[in-house]
């Protein structure tokens, strides 16, 4: 297994924890009480966020808050009972096609 792969298998696996901490212990038990508007909410400011870090001349601050998008996306997918593995499966599914072939086959 990959070091990134290890990664995002055991922050999946915290997230899923997190799902039943007390709110007051946890901002991701937060987010999950607050629900799926409160956890999109976020997922939106990180990526205007990300946007914003792209424009500008420091890649730390883009990997910092691409990281931060890449968190709340996590959080959504498990809110939504999904996890970067089922993105990865899409990813992987994806290659050797083109962006072109691709788009075509959603069409259908």
């Amino acid at each position: 297994m990959s070091q990134a792969s290890d990664v995002l298998s055991q922050l999946t696996a915290l997230l899923e924890e997190r799902k039943q901490a007390d709110p007051d212990s946890s901002y991701v038990a937060k987010l999950y009480a607050q629900g799926l508007d409160k956890i999109l909410q976020k997922v939106g400011e990180e990526a205007t966020e990300t946007i914003i870090a792209a424009k500008n001349p420091d890649n730390a601050a883009l990997v910092y808050e691409t990281a931060d998008l890449w968190f709340h996306c996590m959080v959504m997918l498990s809110e939504k009972g999904l996890s970067s593995t089922d993105v990865l499966n899409e990813l992987e599914r994806r290659f050797g096609l083109s962006g072109l072939e691709e788009k075509a086959s959603r069409k259908s």
